[in-house]
């Protein structure tokens, strides 16, 4: 498909096709075109070369996870013991919940455990001496396990008096202010761990069928075992340091968007990307096999087809059609019509007229050949 171009080229290529379509109906000037001087104008060397395709996608950051805090007992908050906003590291305290009735069960199945370990250490020699049943035997036993079980939960429970950040991230707002009783899975805050830090996209159906016709064309070589590298512009436009990968593509199109989700991972130690963020994704691996890229400035559209301003050995021009599908950066793929080696007109388009002799314009200080912008 055609990018969009700026109107005075379009002007440009209005012009051209008058002069084209003139000289398909009138042979006599191309004629006439011989005997006059040659014009200067651009020309573009065909070349067939492995080309990058990099994808460039919308996308946002979040937290690679995004994890509740939440109360494990029922109690009241005493106090809350980081900054709402700020980082926090995994196991960093970040509310106290009252502890003295947790600490009362805590002493209260000590107790109850000593009593059953007594009641365990002398009933076992007995049971041994068989001065005593083997369901007196039992019951000591499991007393003891019991009062030995509800110990350790009483302790757990204690612990769960102290709410600590599961990962390290960014914490949220609180839920719930010191005062206030809160109850067992009672929501406290969030924590969102960013390093790494996901980068959400939408791959659209088409442009995903797309490069799998391609692919299947021989057109197109996906990257070793699919793994597709990634690199981000921020919003201020420059480029994020250091690359990430892309970690998942969807099976399947959304069937109320039209699009295949996608996630990239990136390292983000210095937090230079915050969750929520948008941002420019490039997906980079695929690779186009002996493509044949044209600058645009070189395609004329006319309503007999689209058309490019052929340079033969003797510097002569003439239309060719040709076909061209995918805008990659300033140029076109094309499909058919060209091949290796052959030269086009790619500036002054207006000057080479079907029959006329054209020179090639010098290279200007620093100007390079048309290449492919990134994404």
């Amino acid at each position: 498909m055609l990018g969009k171009r700026h109107p005075l080229f379009t002007a440009l290529i209005f012009v051209s096709c008058l002069s084209l379509t003139a000289c398909f109906g009138f042979g006599d000037d191309a004629k006439k075109q011989q005997g006059a001087p040659a014009l200067p104008v651009g020309i573009f060397t065909v070349k067939a070369q492995d080309t990058p395709w990099p994808a460039e996608f919308q996308a946002q950051a979040s937290g690679s996870r995004s994890v509740e805090v939440r109360a494990r007992v029922q109690g009241i908050i005493e106090k809350r013991l980081y900054e709402e906003g700020s980082f926090v590291k995994a196991g960093q305290l970040l509310f106290q919940i009252e502890r003295d009735q947790y600490e009362a069960q805590v002493q209260q199945a000590e107790a109850q455990l000593d009593s059953a370990t007594r009641e365990w250490k002398r009933v076992r020699p007995l049971y041994e001496k068989n001065a005593v049943s083997q369901k007196d035997r039992d019951n000591a036993r499991a007393a003891y396990d019991s009062a030995r079980a509800e110990l350790r939960q009483a302790r757990i429970n204690l612990d769960y008096c102290q709410v600590v950040a599961p990962v390290s991230g960014y914490s949220s707002k609180e839920n719930y202010t010191v005062g206030n009783l809160v109850s067992m899975n009672s929501l406290l805050t969030y924590v969102n761990q960013t390093d790494p830090m996901n980068i959400d996209f939408s791959i659209a159906a088409p442009n995903h069928m797309r490069r799998r016709q391609l692919e299947l064309a021989g057109r197109l070589r996906r990257p070793e075992n699919n793994v597709y590298t990634a690199r981000l512009r921020l919003l201020d436009g420059s480029m994020y340091e250091g690359t990430g990968e892309v970690n998942f593509i969807d099976s399947q199109v959304q069937a109320d968007t039209g699009v295949i989700k996608a996630r990239a991972s990136f390292a983000n130690s210095k937090n230079e990307i915050m969750p929520g963020q948008y941002v420019r994704i490039y997906m980079d691996g695929d690779v186009l096999t002996d493509a044949i890229l044209i600058p645009q400035t070189a395609v004329m559209v006319t309503q007999k087809g689209t058309f490019v301003m052929v340079v033969d050995s003797n510097n002569v021009v003439s239309p060719r059609a040709v076909k061209v599908s995918d805008s990659i950066g300033d140029s076109y793929l094309v499909d058919e019509g060209l091949k290796d080696g052959e030269r086009i007109v790619s500036t002054g388009l207006l000057k080479a007229r079907p029959g006329s002799k054209v020179s090639e314009l010098p290279a200007r200080s620093g100007e390079k050949q048309p290449a492919q912008k990134e994404g």
